[in-house]
């Protein structure tokens, strides 16, 4: 990882490899959600409402999914110093936030009919409201470290802590008795038919390749924004030297 904690080598991987992931996680997501809204057969117990299955479930995995690289990012800020992680971390941040609240919006909109309630107070719904909220805490607190000029490492003690919570959310259904369904998928094995599976797959593979481009964008994008602030502070420098240099003299005098 070291060998591009150095912007330049960093943007140079970025430039090729943005457009890639973007494009096939595109064409990915989108043949995914087509094959799962028009070609899928409806569920013989929630019918076409199983439909939503395609985007709730990658929005899922991507909101913890963003949390752990949040976290991840911040061990290597605090442990290795590395340069990016403290931008990787914010270029995570707000599009986690957004499949974090895509994800409850589409399982509120999934739990009307099957549920009979558009909301309930249980373990999985509850800790994923708290990731939403911590997404919330992690973006406010780097702006203000953004803003005030001061370190980062505030902000990726929070997002190391709040990790915690990614844990929670997987293994609520199995702790708590709930409304929301226990696991479909654990290791070497599926509860789902290959008719919803295979789609499936393909639509959270699709979503974290968008997920993985959308970051890059985000941190080339930060990278930019730092060079600029860093040539404005620079050439400001250099301004008021002439001028710390020309009243020098005036102030011997005196």
């Amino acid at each position: 990882m070291h060998i591009y904690a150095n912007p330049t080598r960093f943007l140079a991987l970025a430039k090729w490899l943005m457009p890639l992931l973007f494009w096939s996680g595109l064409v990915l997501s989108l043949g995914a959600v087509a094959w799962g809204l028009f070609v899928v057969p409806p569920d013989r117990l929630m019918g076409e409402t199983v439909r939503i299955l395609f985007i709730h479930v990658p929005a899922a995995w991507l909101g913890m999914g963003g949390w752990a690289g949040i976290a991840i990012s911040s061990a290597m800020l605090l442990i290795w110093k590395h340069p990016l992680a403290a931008l990787s971390a914010r270029a995570i941040a707000v599009p986690g936030m957004v499949f974090c609240a895509i994800c409850l919006a589409t399982g509120s909109i999934w739990g009307r009919p099957t549920w009979g309630t558009w909301w309930e107070w249980d373990g999985r719904l509850t800790s994923m409201l708290v990731l939403l909220f911590l997404y919330a805490g992690y973006i406010a607190l780097t702006e203000a470290a953004e803003k005030e000029g001061s370190s980062s490492k505030i902000a990726a003690i929070f997002g190391m802590v709040g990790a915690v919570n990614v844990p929670i959310i997987n293994r609520s259904v199995v702790w708590w008795n709930s409304l929301h369904q226990p696991p479909s998928i654990t290791a070497g094995k599926s509860a789902i038919e290959p008719t919803f599976l295979v789609p499936l797959l393909v639509a959270v593979v699709g979503f974290s390749l968008l997920f993985g481009a959308i970051v890059l964008m985000r941190m080339r994008t930060l990278i930019a924004e730092a060079q600029v602030e860093a040539r404005l502070r620079r050439r400001a420098l250099d301004d008021d030297a002439p001028a710390a240099a020309a009243a020098a003299p005036a102030m011997e005098q005196a």
